[in-house]
């Protein structure tokens, strides 16, 4: 995807859009944002600034890190410089806008749904109602293998 191209649907689909020469400032559903990107290497990142990580609790840090797996799908939670964020990665050259769009609303929800249901959108990697099963203890203490080869 051209720059370009990404700009128009930011400026189309956010308020208080704001360029520079290495990223852009945006607010999309209410959740103050920006798109950092580096065309040399061909990548970019939307990221929404969530909290401070020293505010964190560890039951929240796990609730985050089980979320990466679970409910959160192209956009992520993450942390860097002391704060938490939102944030979705992606090869620019290949980023179409339906996914850009998509991958606004996932970062946006990420942000709306931290502390509830850390949520990225509807679909889950879970059967609702069902507890994730935990892997029963390997009983052949020599065997140094991992359970899941």
């Amino acid at each position: 995807m051209l720059l370009e191209a990404l700009a128009e649907l930011i400026a189309r689909t956010c308020d208080d859009f704001q360029r520079s020469e290495t990223h852009w400032q945006f607010v999309h559903g209410g959740i103050p944002m920006a798109c950092l990107f580096d065309r040399e290497h061909d990548r970019m990142r939307f990221v929404a600034p969530i909290t401070e990580l020293e505010n964190l609790d560890e039951a929240t840090k796990d609730a985050v890190l089980e979320a990466n797996f679970h409910s959160a799908l192209d956009a992520r939670y993450g942390s860097s410089n002391g704060l938490l964020f939102a944030a979705f990665v992606h090869p620019l050259s290949s980023l179409d806008l339906d996914l850009a769009h998509s991958a606004l609303s996932q970062v946006a929800s990420l942000v709306h749904t931290f502390g509830t249901y850390y949520s990225s959108g509807h679909l889950e990697f879970l059967v609702p109602g069902h507890e994730v099963e935990e892997l029963e203890d390997d009983e052949d203490e020599e065997d140094d293998e991992p359970l899941l080869n």
